[in-house]
C-alpha cells in the first residue's frame, strides 16, 4: 500500500489533498483554479493513486550524455505530465521534481540504484503526490517558504518536509537550490557542479536543472550555425495561459544563476535537455529577446553580461 493512495487527486495538475477520494469537494481544485493554471473545458474531476493503479505506466531512461541522470516519467500522464529527474551523486540520489503517479515497477527501480536522500521541488504545480513519495523512500521533501501557502497536505508521521528560507541552499556539496522566483515566488532550478566519478560531457561545466521556471522554446534545441537573435527560453508568470514575466522579475532571475556556471539545462519534459558551452550565454540572450520584444528598448537587464 502507498501512503496516501486513497486521499484526493487531481488529475488535471496532479496535486494530492488531504481529503479522502470517496468524498470529493462540490468545488474546484486551488491549484488549477489559480490564474496560472485552468480549469478543463470538461470541467473538474476527482481520483486517486488507488484509482489511478494501473492506468499508467511509468517509464525512466537514462541520459545519453551523463549516465548519472534518469529521466522518470509516466504514460499516460497523471497531471500536467513533467518528469522528474534522479540525479546519482556522491552524497546520495536526488529527486528532481516529483511526478504525480508512484507505483511498484518504479519504486523497485529507483530502490535498485540506492533509493533517494532527498527530494527538491521547483514549485507549487509539481508538488503533486510529495508525501507519498517522501513515506516510500523515507526521505524529506525540500521547497520553498514562500510558497508554503500552496502545500495541500499536512505532514504524517513518515513523512518530512523542510521549507527553505534562503535564496541559495547547498543540499549536499555541489547540489545548490536556488529560488529564482518568476513563476511563482518561491520557484527554484537546481544547481549541480557535475563533479565527481563518471562526469561526463555536458556536466563538467555543471547542470541547471530548470523545470519550467525556465521555460525550453522549439529554436533553443537546435544549436549548430544559429542566427543572432535566435532564442532558447521565456520566462513566463504562466506557461498554458502565455501570461509573460515583467522584465525587473527576469533581471532578478538572472541575478540569481548568474553566479553559477553550467553547459547543460534540463527542463520540464524528456528530451527537453540542451548542451552547449553558450547555454548560459543563451538563457541571458533569450531574457534579453523577451524584454525587448515586450517593449522595454531600455532596461537595466539590456547591459547585463
Amino acid at each position: 500500500m502507498i501512503e496516501g493512495e486513497d486521499l484526493l487527486l487531481c488529475p488535471t495538475c496532479g496535486t494530492q489533498f488531504d481529503v479522502p477520494a470517496d468524498n470529493p469537494p462540490s468545488g474546484y481544485c486551488r491549484i488549477c483554479d489559480d490564474p496560472r493554471q485552468y480549469i478543463p473545458a470538461t470541467g473538474q474531476t476527482w481520483t486517486s493513486l488507488k484509482a489511478e493503479a494501473g492506468k499508467h505506466e511509468t517509464k525512466w531512461k537514462q541520459d545519453e550524455q551523463d549516465k548519472r541522470i534518469w529521466s522518470i516519467w509516466a504514460e499516460p500522464k497523471l497531471g500536467i505530465g513533467q518528469r522528474a529527474l534522479l540525479i546519482q551523486t556522491p552524497h546520495g540520489n536526488i529527486l528532481w521534481d516529483c511526478i504525480a503517479y508512484l507505483d511498484k515497477p518504479l519504486i523497485d527501480f529507483i530502490t535498485s540504484l540506492g533509493g533517494l536522500s532527498s527530494i527538491i521541488i521547483s514549485h507549487p504545480h509539481f508538488y503533486t503526490t510529495h508525501l507519498s513519495w517522501s513515506a516510500v523512500f523515507s526521505c524529506p521533501i525540500y521547497t520553498h517558504a514562500l510558497d508554503e501557502k500552496w502545500l495541500s497536505r499536512s505532514l504524517t508521521a513518515d513523512t518530512k518536509r523542510i521549507l527553505l528560507r534562503d535564496k541559495y541552499t547547498e543540499i549536499v556539496k555541489g547540489v545548490t537550490a536556488i529560488q529564482v522566483g518568476g513563476h511563482f515566488e518561491g520557484s527554484m532550478v537546481l544547481h549541480w557542479d557535475g563533479v565527481g566519478e563518471g562526469d561526463e560531457k555536458g556536466g563538467k561545466g555543471g547542470h541547471l536543472f530548470i523545470a519550467d521556471t525556465f521555460v525550453n522554446v522549439p529554436s533553443g534545441f537546435y544549436r549548430k550555425d544559429r542566427p543572432p537573435g535566435t532564442t532558447s527560453f521565456s520566462f513566463m508568470w504562466s506557461i498554458p495561459n502565455m501570461i509573460p514575466l515583467p522584465p525587473d522579475t527576469i533581471l532578478e532571475m538572472w541575478k540569481a544563476i548568474k553566479p553559477y556556471d553550467f553547459t547543460a539545462t534540463h527542463g520540464l519534459f524528456p528530451g527537453w535537455d540542451i548542451r552547449d558551452e553558450n547555454v548560459k550565454k543563451s538563457v541571458l540572450d533569450s531574457m534579453k529577446i523577451q524584454v525587448r520584444n515586450q517593449g522595454f528598448a531600455s532596461h537595466a537587464l539590456l547591459d547585463e553580461e
